[in-house]
């Protein structure tokens, strides 16, 4: 690892706790969330669900945002996480391609990214969230799967990634900074 990259924060991955590494990564900051600042968000979102789902002894697993074992947040504790932070998340349309992301737009934190992964010779479909974020004017990838950040030479580089992405049934979202005008 260069020296370069050990000033970069980047959690691996551990269950099912994607979400809360991309964060983390997303943030540069160790402990930036936590299991329990996300179990909070939702739970806080199954209490302001007009419909509550009703309680059934799978629901102490397998509650409507998460699996409280395993984690495996959605895409609601993400956009509700970030919300309270001050940040505002935008779903990229696909069907315009990564060209149409104004990567040095300078409201851009990263983006976050929601893959389909195959585990355990394929028998276990599941989905994967990724950090990507530009770190004293570098991008780079800091997927918890990888064993160390990777940093993309240029913005075209980084628009691949996210084209292959967007071909393989992959979500693009912007995460942005609070307009301050």
């Amino acid at each position: 690892m260069t020296s370069e990259q050990n000033k970069i924060y980047h959690e691996r991955q551990r269950l099912q706790f994607c979400l809360l590494h991309s964060l983390n990564n997303l943030f540069q900051q160790k402990g930036a969330f936590t299991r329990a600042s996300l179990n909070s968000v939702a739970e806080r979102l199954v209490l302001d669900d007009p419909e509550k789902e009703i309680w059934t002894p799978f629901s102490l697993v397998f509650k409507p945002h998460h699996n409280s074992l395993t984690g495996n947040y959605d895409i609601n504790v993400l956009i509700a996480a970030l919300e309270g932070r001050g940040k505002t998340v935008i779903w990229h349309d696909g069907r315009n391609g990564a060209s149409s992301i104004d990567l040095d737009d300078g409201l851009l934190m990263g983006i976050v990214v929601n893959v389909p992964v195959r585990r355990y010779a394929g028998l276990w479909k599941s989905r994967h969230w990724i950090a990507v974020r530009k770190i004293d004017g570098v991008w780079y990838n800091l997927d918890s799967d990888l064993q160390a950040p990777q940093n993309y030479k240029d913005c075209e580089e980084v628009r691949e990634f996210l084209d292959f992405i967007i071909s393989h049934d992959g979500q693009v979202l912007l995460v942005k900074n609070e307009n301050r005008q």
